[in-house]
């Protein structure tokens, strides 16, 4: 498991530093828009075993929509024919109403609301929260906000997993992920510290922060991105399922993978509207 969480990381991260690093305009997004797409699917996967199983494809249209929503570009061709202040409170009203229409043209009535708050949960969970991702790539020096997201999250994931694996004594969440523990957590922070700095030296990562901001907020990515970490462990225990899927060997599907991401760039989007 180890040596194939290793072998996975060694074509993930170039890739995804290649993607972020040339990808302008549309291209970012859409890429996004893929990831929130199979995460969805893997996600009302997991939840479709209940006893009332989820509105499957209406939520992954709806997701990838909120994703698609905040892309100012693609907003502008919108602008002559709709006031781009509503484009949020429509999808959020589409998103409702047609659900609960939805669950009115099914045979099946039990478990009518179970049904709904799962599929309102997918899309809020995945396609409004990773949409964050790409309002941060188009605000100014989005490409490095987004840079410090991918790799604070990486960097902190990677020292939790192997502090907390040759350390680790006191779990953190034992009901929820027995194998994470507090020394785990604690290295993981420290190593968010640690990269962190990176962007605020002269390198091709720069941002405005100065020593002082870069910290607390590298602190709250990774808290945060832990987060993330365990509320996807959460879902997936009461789902019964390791793994939101197979689809890379060693690191489960694309939800396991970005559930840190998740919050990690909500974290820094608000950061950044609010004090740069």
């Amino acid at each position: 498991m180890l040596k194939q969480r290793v072998l996975t990381s060694l074509w993930y991260v170039p890739l995804g530093i290649v993607v972020v690093w040339f990808g302008r305009g549309p291209g970012f997004t859409i890429l996004i828009a893929v990831l929130g797409i199979l995460a969805a699917i893997e996600f009302y996967r997991m939840v479709a075993n209940a006893k009332a199983p989820p509105l499957t494809y209406f939520g992954i249209i709806w997701t990838a929509l909120f994703i698609l929503s905040r892309d100012s570009g693609l907003l502008s061709q919108l602008a002559p024919h709709l006031n781009l202040s509503l484009v949020t409170p429509l999808l959020l009203t589409s998103a409702v109403v047609i659900s609960l229409i939805g669950l009115l043209a099914r045979q099946r009535r039990e478990g009518a609301l179970t049904s709904w708050v799962w599929t309102m949960a997918g899309i809020l969970y995945i396609g409004w929260l990773l949409g964050h991702l790409v309002a941060l790539r188009g605000l100014s020096n989005g490409r490095n906000w987004v840079f410090l997201v991918l790799f604070i999250t990486w960097v902190s994931d990677t020292a939790a997993f192997f502090i907390g694996r040759r350390f680790g004594q006191h779990k953190l969440a034992p009901s929820i992920s027995p194998g994470k523990t507090w020394e785990g957590a604690i290295g993981g922070v420290g190593g968010a510290i640690v990269m962190s700095l990176l962007f605020s030296t002269s390198t091709p990562f720069q941002l405005p922060l100065s020593y002082q901001q870069a910290i607390p907020l590298s602190i709250l990515v990774s808290v945060f991105g832990q987060i993330g970490d365990l509320i996807e462990s959460l879902i997936k225990r009461n789902m019964g399922v390791k793994d939101s899927s197979k689809l890379m060997p060693g690191h489960g599907g694309i939800l396991d993978r970005i559930d840190s991401i998740i919050l990690a760039g909500v974290v820094v989007y608000y950061y950044v509207i609010w004090t740069m």
